[in-house]
């Protein structure tokens, strides 16, 4: 009979959108744009992901939307949409996703968060779905006021969950990651990386690293 050795993983840190929530600003726009060149335009240069990402480091909704319809004031009513309907952005978990986070927590596999996320949006996330009680600690960009692939957020991350796993080191981490500029970060720093493509690749690159799943 042969055994295998315990993992070196001691925690597991899961990124947020596109792992466990499905998170897209067309299921919003969809609804007010109808022709899918101009809808794309509108989410590429207007209410762009660069624009978005500002809001997970910090800078307030009313800041940025004040912002933009000064820069675009004909698109006014578009831009207002993005955060007043920003809930329409979130259709919900994904199911594989959350199984992963239930199954490695069932077998007492200790389980961070790290997300790129608005402080002011996060809360909606945070409340209305159960098994983000599943984390020891959570590590929000919007909090913290930087972003990944910044090192200075996994800097933060690890210290705050070494309050839980004291004597923590970076090698004992993984992360998942959808972004694989992320996982490149964070392997930069000593951390795993897993880059979440689909639940049962990440399931098996979990498996090689000795994690029971």
């Amino acid at each position: 009979m042969t055994f295998s050795a315990p993992s070196p993983i001691r925690a597991v840190v899961f990124d947020f959108g596109g792992v466990l929530f499905d998170w897209n600003p067309q299921y919003l726009y969809r609804q007010l744009i109808a022709d899918e060149q101009q809808r794309n335009h509108f989410l590429t240069h207007i209410c762009s992901p660069e624009w978005n990402v500002q809001q997970d480091g910090g800078r307030s909704l009313a800041e940025a939307t004040a912002h933009l319809i000064q820069q675009h004031p004909q698109h006014e009513t578009l831009i207002r949409a993005f955060y007043d309907r920003w809930v329409e952005m979130l259709r919900g978990p994904l199911p594989e996703g959350v199984a992963l986070l239930r199954e490695l927590h069932a077998q007492q596999v200790p389980l961070f968060g790290l997300t790129n996320w608005s402080a002011e949006t996060y809360p909606h996330a945070r409340d209305n779905h159960d098994f983000m009680q599943l984390f020891r600690d959570i590590v929000v960009s919007g909090h913290e006021r930087c972003i990944k692939p910044e090192p200075r957020i996994y800097q933060i991350a690890l210290e705050r969950y070494a309050r839980h796993l004291p004597g923590l080191k970076p090698e004992e981490l993984v992360f998942i990651d959808d972004a694989e500029k992320n996982i490149h970060a964070c392997r930069a720093l000593g951390w795993q990386g897993v880059h979440h493509v689909d639940a049962a690749g990440t399931r098996a690159q979990l498996r090689a690293l000795g994690l029971p799943v």
